[in-house]
C-alpha cells in the first residue's frame, strides 16, 4: 500500500512542469505533499485501507478521518465493509466522521436499531441511499420507540429474511419514505433449498406501495412469495414506473402484465429472468402500444408462437435477453428479422439457445451486427471460433462479447487468431468472456503477440474473463506486466453480463 501511495505521489508531481522542463516537486516525498493532495490519494483506497493509513502518523490520521472520505460506507464486513464492534462505536462514527457528508450507508441487522436510525436522521441530513440487511436475522430489535428515520432517501434496499416479519418495522417508516425513487427488495433465492417449505409473506407489499408513489425503479429479486398480485399492486400506485425487475420470482406468471402496461405508460424496462411466465398471459399484452425498450425473459418456458407474437409487435426494442428458452428457434429469429423491429437493437443475449442454427445467426448478425454493442452467443456447443471469425468483422460497435461453452468439445478453438480478430475489429470492446474449456484452447509460442495486440488495440477493455488454465495464466501475466492488474479474471468468480447496457443499470446494482 505504501508503494501505491508513493507512485501516486510521483505521478501527481509530474503533472506540474516549469519552463525549464523540471518539476518543482522533483524532490518532494509523500510527507511533503499538501493535505488536499493526500486527501485525493486516500479517496482511491477502501475504508479498511484508510483505517490502516490512520495508524501511520497523527497527520495521516487527521486526513483519514476527513468526512469527505466517508460519503459511501458499508458496515457489512462479509461484503468488503468495515466491522463495527458495538452500537456505541457506530454512534460515535455517525457524529464524528460521517455527518452531513454521508450519502450512502449499508447496515447489517445487528446495527439496525431505533437509536442508530434516530442518530442518522439527526446527524446525516444528506443521506439519500441506504441498504438494510435483515437476511441473517433471527429476530428484530424493538422498534416501538422509533420516531425518526432518514427522510431524504431516494434509494432503499431491504434484504429480507425468510421468516422474520417486517411489518412492525415498516409501519414506523412509511411516513418517511414517500420520496423514494428506487426500491430493492432482495429475497433468499440463492440460499433456499429445493425442497418445498412453507412460504411466508414477510413484508406487506400492498401497504408498501401506498407509501411509495414516486418509484421509478422497482427491483424484486429472488423473493419466493412475490406473485402477479404484487406487480398489480405496484402498478396501481406508481405511475412514474420506468423499470420493473422480478428476476427469480418464480411465482410470477404474467397474469397482470396487460394491466401493468395499461397503467404504467412510462415503463421501458421489464426484467423477468427465471420467472414462470405463461404464453397465454404474455400474448394478451398490447405490446405494440408500449414504449418497452429493454426485456429479459431468460430461462422462461415461452412458446415459439408467443415469442413471435411478442417480438414482432414490440416496436423499438434495444435490449433483449432471451437465453435458455427451448422455444427460441430459427423461425422466431426469422420472423423477428422480417418484422423490421430489430432496427433499434443494441444488445442481444441468446445464451444456451441450442435450437438456433449457425445459418440463421450469421444472417441476423450480417443484417444487424454493425449496431450491436453487446452480443452474447455463449452456451452453444455448435458455435465455435469459426462462426465468430465470420461475424467479428461486422461487430465494429461491440462493447460486450461473450462466447464459448463449458462442456468439452470434439473440436479445438484456435484462440490466437480469435484474439487477432477481436483486436482488429472491436476497438470499443470493454468486456470479454471466453467460456471454453481450457483443454479445447489451442495456442502457439507466438500467443504473446496476439495478446499484446488485444491489449494495445482494445484500450477500453476493463474485464476479460477466462476459465482457469494455462491460457488464463498467460493472459493474466501479460496484462499484469503492463500494469493492468484487474483486467483478467477467472470464470469461477466473475461473469460478463449484458446488463451494463441497461439504461437504469446503476439504479439496479445491489449487494
Amino acid at each position: 500500500m505504501d508503494r501505491f501511495l508513493e507512485q501516486v505521489a510521483i505521478e501527481a508531481s509530474q503533472m506540474y512542469v516549469t519552463e525549464d522542463g523540471k518539476s518543482p516537486f522533483a524532490n518532494t516525498t509523500i510527507e511533503k505533499l499538501p493535505d488536499k493532495v493526500l486527501l485525493n490519494i486516500f479517496s482511491y483506497l477502501s475504508h479498511l485501507e484508510i483505517c490502516r493509513m490512520a495508524t501511520i502518523s497523527r497527520r495521516w490520521r487527521q486526513i483519514a478521518y476527513d468526512s469527505r472520505l466517508w460519503k459511501n460506507v458499508s458496515l457489512r464486513p462479509e461484503i468488503s465493509g468495515l466491522h463495527v464492534g458495538s452500537l456505541e462505536s457506530l454512534m460515535t462514527l455517525i457524529s464524528a466522521r460521517f455527518g452531513p457528508s454521508l450519502r450512502y450507508l449499508e447496515l447489517p441487522i445487528e446495527l439496525i436499531t431505533h437509536h442508530v436510525l434516530h442518530e442518522l436522521a439527526a446527524k446525516c441530513p444528506n443521506l439519500t441511499h441506504m441498504l438494510l440487511d435483515f437476511q441473517q436475522a433471527m429476530q428484530l430489535h424493538d422498534f416501538s420507540e422509533l420516531q425518526a428515520f432518514p427522510a431524504k432517501l431516494r434509494y432503499l434496499c431491504i434484504c429480507l429474511s425468510e421468516v422474520i416479519f417486517m411489518e412492525g418495522f415498516m409501519r414506523k417508516i412509511y411516513n418517511f419514505i414517500n420520496g423514494l425513487e428506487v426500491l430493492h427488495l432482495v429475497g433468499t433465492y440463492e440460499k433456499t433449498d429445493q425442497e418445498e417449505e412453507e412460504i411466508y409473506e414477510v413484508i406487506n407489499v400492498h401497504k408498501l406501495k401506498a407509501a411509495t408513489p414516486n418509484l421509478r425503479v422497482i427491483n424484486l429479486y429472488g423473493i419466493n412469495f412475490i406473485d402477479d398480485s404484487h406487480i398489480d399492486a405496484f402498478s396501481s400506485n406508481c405511475i412514474q414506473l420506468e423499470c420493473l425487475a422480478v428476476n427469480f420470482c418464480n411465482k410470477v406468471t404474467g397474469a397482470t402484465l396487460k394491466t401493468l402496461f395499461q397503467r404504467s405508460k412510462r415503463l421501458k424496462c421489464l426484467l423477468m429472468n427465471g420467472t414462470s411466465l405463461q404464453s397465454e398471459h404474455v400474448m394478451t399484452v398490447e405490446w405494440d402500444k408500449t414504449i418497452l425498450q429493454e426485456l429479459d425473459i431468460t430461462a422462461t418456458d415461452l412458446s415459439s408462437e408467443c415469442l413471435i407474437d411478442m417480438l414482432t409487435r414490440i416496436p423499438s426494442l434495444k435490449f433483449l435477453s432471451a437465453g435458455q428458452i427451448n422455444g427460441f428457434n430459427d423461425s422466431v429469429l426469422k420472423a423477428w428479422m422480417e418484422s423490421g423491429n430489430c432496427k433499434s437493437l443494441l444488445s442481444l443475449d441468446l445464451d444456451a439457445s441450442d435450437n438456433l442454427s449457425d445459418e440463421i445467426l450469421i444472417k441476423f448478425v450480417t443484417r444487424y451486427g454493425a449496431q450491436l454493442q453487446a452480443c452474447i452467443l455463449s452456451g452453444m456447443a455448435h458455435i465455435t471460433d469459426q462462426l465468430w471469425m465470420t461475424i467479428l468483422p461486422i461487430l465494429k460497435s461491440a462493447k460486450i462479447l461473450v462466447m464459448g461453452c463449458h462442456e468439452r468439445l470434439s473440436v479445438n478453438i484456435h484462440v490466437d487468431q480469435l484474439m487477432d480478430a477481436i483486436a482488429t475489429n472491436c476497438p470499443k470492446l470493454e468486456r470479454l468472456e471466453l467460456r471454453w474449456d481450457p483443454e479445447n484452447l489451442r495456442f502457439s509460442d507466438k500467443s504473446q503477440k496476439a495478446i499484446d495486440l488485444l491489449r494495445v488495440k482494445c484500450l477500453k477493455l476493463r474485464c476479460m474473463v477466462l476459465s482457469d488454465g494455462r491460457y488464463y495464466e498467460l493472459v493474466k501475466a501479460n496484462f499484469e506486466r503492463a500494469d493492468r492488474m484487474t483486467v483478467v479474471r477467472n470464470t469461477t468468480c466473475c461473469r460478463v453480463s449484458p446488463y451494463y447496457m441497461i439504461q437504469n443499470y446503476n439504479d439496479l446494482i445491489f449487494n
